[in-house]
């Protein structure tokens, strides 16, 4: 509820909007109660006793027009702003008085949740980092999400919403950060005994102090390939920070793929198997369903002509 990005100030207002329309039919609802305890209580004998009375239909319009309308209300808002805060559309806005232009070319940052640290990896920028995350201010950017074994969740309050991370596939997050600062970040979702302390600092800084952070990293030296990412990968809490001047190319696309040790089978490659297979096994059966097909159509055409002969030697 303190954002520092366009999405976060939209799902803010998001729930703003919606706790104030629930209000308009709750508040009443209490008040009417506590009314209607004290106005009816035992005591009061100058109250109307009416035991007979079972309808009314302006309050009947009351009770359940009111709450329609509300419902109504709030499932037109919830359906526009999930297509709105669809994690996974590219930002519209840098914010509400900003349009995003051809100019502004989001930056690409690939998330993996480790057990129990982040690694975020700048595949542009050819640089990694373990528990510190940087970006531009006004800057969009696409987060690319995966996880090394269980499932967590990325999570930057004020950035925008938690997204999952999933072992064996990528989820995506689009968000800008409008304000320089420090942030917290972390994983919203239980993952084992080190999750408590599987923290992150994040950090908005103009493109300036980011490009010299970069140079930093990238002059700071360490690089980051397979065989360091299977050391890395291995269960820790409370890790530092860690920057890595150098990372694999490939290094994501075979986390995602789980097939980080070379004498794995990536999973895009079981598929692309399974495809071939299922496609070939497809081409069997209509073949073969072709030739059933031409027998049959081949053994109608020698019965009419058979059939004339012989009724004719019967004759």
């Amino acid at each position: 509820m303190n954002p520092s990005g366009d999405i976060a100030a939209q799902q803010s207002h998001l729930i703003v909007v919606s706790t104030l329309l629930m209000l308009l039919i709750i508040v009443p609802v209490i008040a009417l109660t506590l009314l209607f305890a004290w106005r009816y209580r035992k005591n009061n004998t100058s109250a109307r006793y009416e035991p007979d009375w079972d309808h009314s239909t302006r309050l009947e319009l009351v009770i359940w027009g009111a709450p329609l309308l509300i419902i109504i209300a709030l499932g037109l808002l919830t359906w526009i702003s999930t297509h709105v805060l669809d994690p996974y559309r590219p930002l519209s806005r840098l914010d509400e008085h900003r349009p995003i232009t051809a100019e502004h070319k989001p930056l690409v940052v690939q998330v993996v949740a480790l057990d129990w640290k982040w690694l975020f990896i700048y595949p542009e920028q050819g640089i990694a980092t373990v528990n510190e995350l940087v970006t531009p201010v006004d800057v969009p950017v696409r987060f690319k999400i995966t996880a090394s074994t269980v499932m967590n969740s990325f999570y930057i309050p004020a950035l925008a919403g938690q997204i999952y991370a999933m072992p064996g596939m990528e989820t995506t997050l689009n968000a800008v950060i409008n304000k320089a600062g420090e942030y917290e970040g972390f994983s919203a979702n239980y993952s084992g005994a080190g999750f408590s302390h599987m923290r992150f600092k994040y950090y908005g800084k103009s493109q300036s102090e980011f490009d010299s952070w970069v140079a930093a990293t990238k002059a700071g030296g360490g690089s980051l390939d397979r065989e360091d990412y299977q050391v890395l990968e291995k269960p820790s809490e409370r890790d530092p920070v860690r920057r890595y001047g150098a990372v694999a190319a490939d290094l994501y696309d075979a986390i995602v793929n789980r097939c980080v040790d070379r004498n794995a089978t990536c999973i895009k490659e079981m598929m692309a198997d399974d495809h071939a297979r299922a496609t070939m096994k497809a081409t069997s059966v209509s073949l073969r369903a072709d030739r059933a097909a031409k027998r049959v159509a081949a053994a109608s055409t020698e019965e009419i002509c058979v059939t004339p002969t012989t009724s004719k030697k019967n004759q």
